[in-house]
């Protein structure tokens, strides 16, 4: 493994898919890894790109989406620090599904294909971890396709809300800007409607908004 030694032991313990890892593995794995960093709007991976490494957030936030030929997207997940993607065209040696573009200013540190598998191949743990990454992806997809099917606008924004809300203090709150068009593209509706929705919202009590932090009542599911 060869790499710049601009990665400590203590930055990548602090990342779930590494904290499992013994110290010395840890110390290996500083010199594999490479840190990068990028600015706001930046593609980092595009669909149908070859898969070459695995990416782990240390800094700032990223949307993952998919779009067609006509230019119409949809977002499947905002990422954020110490989140990891790029393993599944790592596991299966296939293109990348989905393009990753920067939401703000990133700092991301980068591993090899052949780095990333020389750990899965002597860690079971940190397999385990990938393997538990991947089956909340597929879970968090199979709530998103049923949140499609059953759900109205209305309960879907609720649902995302909840979804990237952060609990302080027994409060749910949203403290990262979130954009309407950004909602709009991770619940499939349009951005006009998501505005209305979240103004039907504001005046039936069911979310607050201060200084730009959406504060979130418990009883926002029950919004007809």
């Amino acid at each position: 493994m060869a790499g710049p030694a601009n990665v400590s032991t203590l930055l990548l313990r602090n990342v779930p898919l590494f904290s499992v890892l013994p110290q010395n593995q840890l110390a290996l794995l500083t010199s594999a890894f490479s840190r990068k960093s990028f600015a706001r709007n930046k593609t980092i991976i595009a669909a149908g790109d070859a898969t070459e490494s695995l990416y782990v957030v240390i800094s700032g936030r990223l949307k993952v989406m998919m779009s067609d030929d006509e230019g119409r997207e949809i977002i499947l997940a905002i990422l954020g620090p110490t989140e990891f993607f790029g393993e599944m065209g790592l596991l299966d040696d296939s293109p990348r599904s989905a393009t990753v573009v920067t939401l703000e200013a990133c700092e991301l540190l980068v591993l090899s294909k052949r780095d990333f598998k020389e750990c899965l191949q002597e860690n079971f743990e940190m397999a385990m971890t990938v393997m538990r990454g991947l089956v909340k992806r597929l879970r968090e997809a199979d709530q998103k396709i049923g949140s499609l099917a059953l759900m109205d606008v209305y309960g879907r924004v609720a649902r995302l809300l909840l979804e990237v809300a952060e609990t302080i203090d027994g409060q749910k709150i949203i403290t990262k800007k979130l954009a309407k068009q950004d909602i709009a593209k991770m619940i499939g509706a349009s951005r006009e409607m998501v505005s209305r929705v979240m103004k039907d919202l504001q005046t039936g009590g069911f979310i607050e908004v201060r200084a730009g932090v959406i504060f979130i009542r418990d009883n926002i599911l029950t919004v007809d």
